[in-house]
């Protein structure tokens, strides 16, 4: 079925039809043009997105860089923006191979349109005109008749008629001859013209406006063929970027699970692990002395004879916490002689030596007593430290590392000159041999930089690995016992471990020989209560431990212990290698410091 033959009469129709197609098709090209619109802007956004996220640092000079978490999140982004790429791919695909093409496709159609149309009007017009042209001579043929009627009429009027004149009977019979005749010839037009309409006629509706009609079936059947090829791209496009697009989500997929918590802790403690040797105990300042005090019978107590010197702070109940503001420690409360003040003052009378307020010496000392605890500020350094060639301003750990990067770059440099300095040699060799390729004297202000850059390189490496060597030697003079336990366990002290046998009054007497007191000490008054404190604190836990590694106490004044043991820890390792430890079961005695795992209370 075609429009020529089921829509002959239904010009008006296939008009609007036609326009309605092409009106259809701008609309479809300007859909497409603001989705495209739309595209960009989002691949914008989403660049702009990115950009905003991205680290503005290098990842060289970004030590954040290093950690998996960051990583992956400038992997997502770098994904995100492979994503906005695709919808701008999509984006550009859309503009050309649909709006442009169609754009044009449709201006075809219009004038193809336009053309079809022009052709069927003129034949309307060319039908019209061999209608009245028929019409006229059909007016012409009646007239001319009706005429020739009247004119035979008159002619037989005057035949009959006794009063006519033979000349009038004459004329009048020669004036019907002559209507008669022009009436056969109007007659002949007439039959010709309508022989002609009719034949124009017949063309004009079974030949020639079926054709104009095929023709814009045909049109309009292309324009929708093309309009569901537009309506397919717009699909194909998006299809064209799927497989990317999957690309770009499995590739945050896998951002997501290169996340490593573990390497992450591993490259925080390679960026900023010091090297410092943790803060030894704090010495016990004795302002007693300069009070020169003589033994009375005073409110305060007086000391007892033969007392040993008061042990080390390292077995003061007190913990010291250096990692906060609010734990920092506190001398304690002195007495005007140096003790610590009792909870109640006994009705005594003051110290003979004193001549102002007990109250008022206290003050003015505890103003002038400051703790001695290394803080982690202290560690790290002022902000305004001068920045030094060999790193010395940094900790011994990152002073370390930052001299091997520059001993690697120095490295790296040199073999570059010297792969530099070999070529130049070749070339070289290569004009003196052959004369006409360049002139080999052009070459020794290049060789001669080159050398000189080679031996100032040397130079630089040298220093740096002698400061490279310096800081590995200080980095583990600090670490000490602070160094990671390895597989097997470590060997134990080669000194010979305390002895325990005695009691807790002998173990302060040889603490008291390990640290032998000044004179001004000895002869300070040492109060009963702050030493009571001392010696309740020995017969207690100051800890608790687990055995790393298996020990037979052989030896004396060691213990036996096995692998994962709870011990409870009674006395600090005192820089011998050796831990007073006690077993649940009973016993105590000596065991390696490094064979344990030691939590204080």
């Amino acid at each position: 079925m075609d429009w020529g033959t089921e829509l002959w009469d239904q010009f008006e129709v296939l008009e609007r039809h036609t326009q309605w197609g092409l009106d259809l098709l701008e609309r479809y090209v300007k859909f497409v043009k603001e989705r495209t619109e739309v595209e960009q802007a989002y691949a914008k956004q989403l660049r702009n997105l990115v950009k905003k996220y991205l680290p503005k640092r290098p990842a060289k000079d970004d030590p954040e860089s290093r950690f998996s978490q960051q990583q992956s999140f400038v992997q997502i982004l770098q994904e995100v923006n492979d994503f906005a790429g695709q919808r701008e791919l999509v984006a550009e695909n859309l503009s050309v191979r649909v709006c442009l093409e169609l754009t044009k496709y449709s201006q075809e159609m219009k004038q193809e349109r336009k053309m079809h149309f022009q052709e069927g009007r003129r034949a309307q017009q060319q039908l019209e005109n061999g209608f009245k042209q028929l019409e006229n001579s059909k007016r012409k043929f009646e007239r001319d008749c009706r005429e020739a009627e009247k004119a035979a009429q008159t002619a037989e009027r005057l035949d009959q008629d006794i009063n006519a004149t033979k000349a009038d009977v004459e004329k009048a019979k020669q004036q019907a001859h002559l209507r008669s005749h022009m009436a056969e010839e109007s007659k002949n037009e007439y039959a010709a013209q309508l022989q002609r309409f009719n034949r124009d006629q017949a063309h004009f509706y079974f030949s020639q406006m079926p054709q104009i009609f095929d023709k814009l079936q045909d049109m309009d059947e292309r324009r929708a063929i093309r309009l569901g090829a537009g309506y397919g791209l717009l699909s194909e496009a998006e299809l064209e970027v799927v497989p990317i697009i999957a690309k770009c989500l499995e590739g945050m997929k896998v951002a997501a699970h290169a996340v490593d918590p573990k390497n992450d802790s591993q490259v925080l403690i390679e960026l900023h692990k010091s090297g410092f040797a943790r803060p030894g105990d704090v010495e016990f300042e004795d302002f007693s002395q300069p009070m020169n005090r003589a033994p009375s019978d005073s409110s305060l107590g007086t000391p007892s004879e033969g007392r040993p010197e008061l042990r080390g702070p390292g077995r003061s109940r007190a913990k010291r916490w250096p990692f906060g503001k609010k734990n920092k420690p506190r001398p304690p409360p002195l007495s005007p002689l140096g003790g610590p003040i009792p909870l109640a003052l006994p009705n005594g009378p003051p110290s003979p030596r004193s001549g102002r307020d007990p109250l008022t010496i206290l003050s003015e000392i505890s103003k002038s007593v400051k703790p001695r605890l290394a803080s982690f500020r202290s560690l790290r350094g002022s902000r305004g430290t001068v920045v030094t060639e060999d790193f010395s301003h940094l900790p011994p750990e990152q002073q370390r590392k930052r001299l091997q990067q520059q001993l690697e770059e120095r490295n790296r440099e040199l073999q570059k000159e010297v792969d530099q300095r070999e070529a130049l040699k070749k070339m070289k060799d290569v004009y003196e041999k052959t004369p006409q390729m360049g002139d080999p004297a052009s070459l020794e202000p290049q060789i001669t930089e080159t050398l000189g850059n080679i031996e100032r390189l040397k130079l630089e490496v040298q220093k740096y690995e002698a400061w490279l060597a310096e800081a590995e030697s200080r980095v583990l003079s600090n670490r000490g016992d602070s160094l990671s336990r390895h597989a097997r366990p470590p060997d134990p002290p080669t000194s010979a471990p305390p002895d325990n046998s005695s009691n807790s009054g002998s173990q302060d007497t040889k603490e008291s020989s390990e640290e032998p007191p000044s004179e001004e000490s000895q002869e300070t008054p040492i109060y009963t209560e702050f030493d009571e404190d001392f010696e309740e604190e020995a017969t207690s836990p100051i800890g608790h431990c687990v055995a790393i590694y298996h020990f037979e106490g052989s030896s004396e004044g060691t213990i036996s212990m096995a692998e994962g043991e709870d011990l409870s820890l009674m006395e600090e390792d005192k820089g011998d290698g050796w831990t007073r430890v006690r077993r649940k079961e009973g016993g105590e005695g000596y065991v390696p410091t490094s064979y344990l795992r030691v939590t204080l209370n």
